[in-house]
């Protein structure tokens, strides 16, 4: 395996970014996290990638930040923390959440701490059976973070997020699809096939309508039933103008598949 510490493959219009890092199960380092970043930016800009799946390399999907390096930070006297954060992690997370295309996390194994952060920043995960999700950052003393607290609180709740960050204990991939967390769980040799195939339904689909879709859910989670209103008008009035918006409502009346182009 390539020495590289992410991993960049083509499989059609998916591109496929692999965590390499197995010897640490994945672990994030401020080297992992640019490189990641800049393979969802190359992504976002790419009209040949519709769709992105992320993966780790080996045993586990990512057990977060890279604990050694931080401790030696400490120990050294640097305790910002916050500003390891700002700096390496909240641009990761950014890019995912900002990038027009549909981002699917393949979970081959646990997800802790900024690992999970990570997984939850993607749009939809598929994950093994077995796997587990863990709030880690409690049994280290610290919070959660790089997007922990934002998508905990809203996917499950004040309550239940409540419970996972406090206590740092794991939640099987099966009750985390009760929860709503993970879209399906499929034997562990069939993950990473099961991602490629979502993602590969879903380039099929108008990718422009998508990004709006994917617009609109993130701004429609801080407004009131007014405002999101007219921000639907407002996508709305973009997603009309495209040609596939135009191409799918002629093929829909007069029954035939449509034939879409992914552009304006």
């Amino acid at each position: 395996m390539s020495d590289d510490v992410v991993l960049l493959e083509r499989r059609d219009a998916t591109l496929l970014i692999t965590i390499n890092r197995p010897h640490a199960l994945n672990a994030l380092t401020p080297e992992t996290n640019l490189a990641l970043k800049r393979a969802f930016d190359e992504a976002s800009f790419d009209d040949a990638v519709g769709a992105v799946v992320l993966t780790g390399a080996g045993r586990a999907f990512c057990a977060g930040a890279d604990l050694k390096g931080v401790a030696e930070r400490l120990d050294a006297g640097d305790t910002s923390i916050g500003d390891d954060l700002r700096k390496n992690y909240a641009p990761l997370t950014r890019a995912i959440r900002t990038s027009p295309k549909p981002v699917i996390a393949a979970l081959n194994g646990t997800a802790a701490g900024a690992g999970l952060s990570l997984a939850l920043a993607c749009d939809l995960r598929i994950a093994a059976a077995g796997a587990s999700l863990v709030v880690a950052f409690v049994r280290v003393g610290l919070v959660p973070d790089a997007g922990c607290l934002f998508f905990l609180t809203r996917m499950l709740g004040l309550s239940k997020a409540t419970e996972l960050a406090m206590t740092g204990e794991p939640i099987s991939v099966e009750d985390a699809m009760r929860l709503g967390l993970v879209a399906a769980v499929v034997p562990a040799d069939q993950v990473l096939q099961a991602a490629i195939e979502r993602a590969q339904q879903l380039v099929q689909l108008p990718r422009q309508t998508l990004a709006l879709i994917k617009r609109g859910l993130e701004r429609a989670l801080e407004l009131d039933l007014e405002r999101t209103l007219e921000l639907e008008a407002a996508l709305q009035n973009l997603a009309g103008q495209t040609h596939d918006a135009r191409e799918a409502m002629h093929a829909f009346v007069e029954k035939r598949a449509p034939v879409f182009r992914h552009t304006g």
